[in-house]
């Protein structure tokens, strides 16, 4: 919302001297949100004047143009002239060489004057051209800045004026003034106003307010005026289209008057251009009240105006001379004709106020919030009207804004208003709010006196009523927005002072905080991101074949399909997080990263076998516990998931230092990294999965059994088909399941000062038996004093018989209390190879 300060100087006392800068600041202690400065003297300064033009002599040239050397007076004749800039002549007149013909003797034009700047640092000197020294220019409205009409120049008699000549045309034109922009919240719509801007200023200097309204005489509605019926057979929620229509006539407009300067300087500041004489009242009326109002041509009117929905195939033209279809929830104001404007957001062409209208049809209406929002979206018709209505107006300034209209149509454009007034519709309930005494200080965190309370409230504009133990609260008809007591709470708190809250660190309770899965996630996140890896968010919509591909060992599992996609390519919400993964990662390559470690904490999407709901329920009403249960119980489950994908090298290369490929060891160990930081003993083997290779695939799962997820080299064939380099690597896993079998406390294990012994044994078994199962063999068979084992070496070939392997494990034994001898390892090493013998017919390799 731009606001000129010279209008607002008229409803707010604004001191003389204050600068757009100095109004924003105030308008801060309030909560409105500072934009910007429009200020037409930050790229325009004079000396800029009045000049009347005496002599134009026609000058064809060459090129076959025809210039006009003018001589052009800018100082009263027989007055001196006090400029004295270069090129200035003493005299008064200027010789002014100018390329317009929209101009003849006798016209009081804008001269700008050697030593004037225009926008974009146009300086004005005097130059030779075209075989004169012209010392000035004869302005058009957009060299001034004030206008994109760059025909002619800028006769001022077009405009209504006849100033004196020499005149400060800056002042003339209203350049001196400046425009304060604010940022309005969709809260706050009364704000759009300078109606609304101006009670804030009040409220944030304590200084006085000139209600704007107040000051129009309204004249008492008879219901004899032009005829207005409200007919509406779908309301939104219930809620009527139009609850509020005031009409009334003024006849004998002068439609080609020129709007007033005043009028046109403000509009302009305030971002909006003039029109035509009616169109720049209605939105001048708009702007000042808040409440838009739209004309009509009487004459291209046909019988009564009905207020209703769309007709099914039902199209109207709009002022922008497009032919719309119109949706069955549209509102419309028609007659006897069909549609003449979407009720709203914008008129139609076959009712236009044009140059030949002599009566006009004021109308005033209130329309529903939503019904105007969701045609305005529907036809991508967003006006200075539908931003007003879709966030509420005042429903009882109607009838005076458009008493201003036709006050102002009667004063500038000569017409005569019909004694008759038609208002029709029925007032909405005041909104009453119970606010219990102390509620605010309570909410707030500092203490109102009850004269503060009383004070803020009325100051709003609501009428407050004492009764035992607080305040009854009616708010104001322009805020609609109050509809609690802890709206009440708020206004107080923001009209006392938001400086004046006192700031206190509150102490945490004891016993909050992160809860245990947070802190689990945390950890893992933070030790993926320590090893090297770097986190990426990626988009969970994926195609069917992506699904899938990642989203089961197996391949094609069911999946949660998007009503509304926003490509139709990528339909689905996914199943697993790696296509997304890979498509940042392929993305990075592409671009020339070749080192690559990436990972991504998400959720997936895995549908049960109820999905969704037979009906929805409806929009506008909190939903009963019963139909909430019924909605969570239609969601997909949504794990977290944890993916990575490797490719490159794991370091950059350097002198004496050869950096390792990634490979599908180091997705292994990343899983166990995170399973260690959890406290979680992992079970891995030979898997399969379409996606991965098939010889170079873990299958993670814990050992309760159940399966955590994949790890390993993808599919050579996936791989190609990516664009991604050779080898590349991935894994994903279940982080729920993972935090869920992790322990409440992960207790370090004793450390020893005694000497650990290391016993080293190879057995051979069957080439199909996983190397974990034999671990965990060994690890059950050597009882207490291992510490640890692991596998460190795979042999198959000569020496060892066909369909066998042999596994070389390391064992390590120590004892808390006392240094093992020899033969206590050997014993334990034996026992745990006793058992591999018995559970895996192993044999132990001399």
């Amino acid at each position: 919302m731009r606001v000129p300060l010279s209008w607002l100087r008229e409803y707010a006392q604004v001191p003389g001297e204050a600068s757009a800068e100095d109004v924003m600041a105030e308008l801060v202690k309030v909560g409105l949100e500072e934009e910007a400065v429009h200020r037409p003297t930050d790229t325009l300064s004079g000396p800029i004047v009045v000049g009347q033009v005496l002599s134009v002599e026609k000058e064809p040239q060459t090129n076959g143009k025809t210039i006009n050397w003018c001589q052009v007076r800018v100082v009263p004749e027989g007055a001196e002239q006090t400029l004295t800039a270069d090129g200035i002549d003493p005299s008064g007149v200027q010789g002014i060489v100018c390329g317009a013909h929209n101009f003849v003797e006798g016209d009081k034009v804008v001269v700008t004057l050697p030593g004037a700047v225009l926008p974009g640092d146009f300086r004005i000197a005097a130059r030779k051209t075209y075989g004169h020294v012209s010392a000035g220019m004869i302005a058009s409205v957009r060299e001034l800045g004030i206008g994109e009409d760059h025909d002619g120049i800028l006769v001022l008699s077009t405009l209504g004026l006849d100033p004196e000549v020499g005149s400060d045309a800056m002042e003339l034109l209203g350049l001196y003034d400046q425009a304060a922009e604010i940022n309005v919240t969709p809260d706050r719509s009364y704000c759009f106003s300078i109606r609304g801007i101006a009670r804030e200023y009040a409220h944030a200097t304590g200084s006085a307010f000139t209600d704007p309204a107040a000051a129009v005489v309204v004249d008492p509605a008879d219901g004899a005026g032009y005829p207005v019926r409200l007919e509406d057979q779908a309301p939104i929620y219930g809620n009527a289209g139009c609850d509020r229509f005031v009409a009334r006539v003024v006849r004998g407009v002068d439609a080609t008057r020129p709007t007033p300067q005043w009028m046109v300087s403000r509009l302009r500041l305030a971002g909006i251009r003039s029109i035509s004489l009616p169109v720049d009242i209605s939105n001048y009326v708009m702007l000042e009240l808040g409440q838009p109002t739209h004309c009509y041509d009487v004459a291209r009117l046909t019988g009564e105006v009905v207020v209703r929905r769309a007709n099914a195939g039902e199209t109207i033209v709009t002022l922008d001379d497009r032919k719309r279809e119109l949706h069955p929830e549209d509102l419309l104001i028609t007659d006897g004709s069909g549609a003449i404007g979407i009720a709203g957001v914008m008129g139609g062409a076959a009712t236009e106020v044009s140059d030949s209208t002599t009566d006009v049809l004021v109308e005033s209406a209130h329309f529903d919030e939503v019904s105007i929002a969701r045609a305005r979206r529907r036809h991508k018709l967003p006006s200075e009207a539908s931003k007003r209505f879709e966030r509420g107006v005042d429903w009882h300034v109607a009838d005076v804004a458009a008493q201003r209209v036709v006050d102002l149509l009667v004063r500038l454009a000569g017409g005569t208003a019909d004694a008759s007034i038609t208002d029709v519709g029925t007032a909405p309930q005041p909104i009453l709010i119970d606010l219990p005494a102390g509620y605010a200080s309570q909410r707030i965190g500092m203490d109102f006196a009850p004269e503060q309370v009383v004070g803020a409230l009325t100051d709003l504009g609501a009428d407050v009523a004492e009764y035992d133990g607080g305040w009854q609260v009616t708010a104001p008809s322009w805020r609609q927005d109050l509809t609690i007591k802890d709206d009440l709470a708020e206004e107080i708190a923001r009209l006392v002072g938001y400086d004046q809250i006192p700031s206190r660190l509150p102490v945490a309770p004891p016993g909050r905080g992160l809860t245990r899965t947070q802190q689990q996630r945390r950890r893992v996140l933070a030790a993926l991101a320590g090893a090297g890896l770097t986190e990426v968010l990626s988009y969970p919509f994926v195609s069917m074949e992506a699904n899938d591909t990642f989203g089961a060992a197996e391949g094609t599992g069911p999946a949660v399909k998007l009503a509304n996609p926003l490509s139709a390519e990528f339909g689905y919400l996914r199943r697993s997080i790696l296509p997304g993964l890979i498509e940042v990662a392929k993305r990075n390559s592409s671009r020339g990263f070749r080192d690559l470690a990436l990972f991504e904490a998400g959720l997936v999407f895995l549908p049960q076998e109820t999905l969704g709901t037979a009906t929805i329920p409806p929009l506008g009403a909190l939903p009963d516990d019963a139909t909430l249960e019924t909605l969570y119980n239609g969601l997909p489950l949504q794990p977290l998931t944890i993916a990575a994908v490797f490719f490159g090298k794991d370091s950059p290369a350097a002198a004496g230092h050869s950096p390792r490929a990634w490979d599908w060891a180091d997705a292994l160990d990343t899983v166990r990294l995170m399973a260690d930081v959890v406290g979680v003993d992992l079970v891995i083997e030979q898997g399969e999965h379409r996606a991965f290779h098939p010889g170079r695939t873990a299958r993670i799962s814990l050992r309760s059994g159940e399966e955590l997820g994949y790890a390993g080299e993808l599919h050579p064939k996936l791989v190609a088909a990516q664009d991604l380099p050779p080898r590349t690597v991935a894994l994903e896993i279940n982080a729920d399941l993972l935090f869920d079998a992790a322990p409440d406390v992960i207790v370090a294990r004793h450390l020893s000062t005694f000497p650990a012994t290391t016993q080293d044994v190879a057995l051979v078994v069957d080439a199909g038996l996983p190397a974990d199962e034999v671990l965990a063999t060994l690890r059950e068979g050597a009882g207490e004093l291992l510490e640890e084992v692991h596998l460190f070496d795979v042999y198959s070939g000569q020496g060892i018989g066909d369909g066998k392997k042999s596994l070389a494990f390391g064992l390590r034994f120590r004892a808390t209390d006392r240094t093992l001898t020899a033969d206590e390892a050997s014993a334990a090493r034996d026992q745990a190879v006793h058992l591999a013998a018995e559970r895996h017919g192993a044999v132990q390799r001399r």
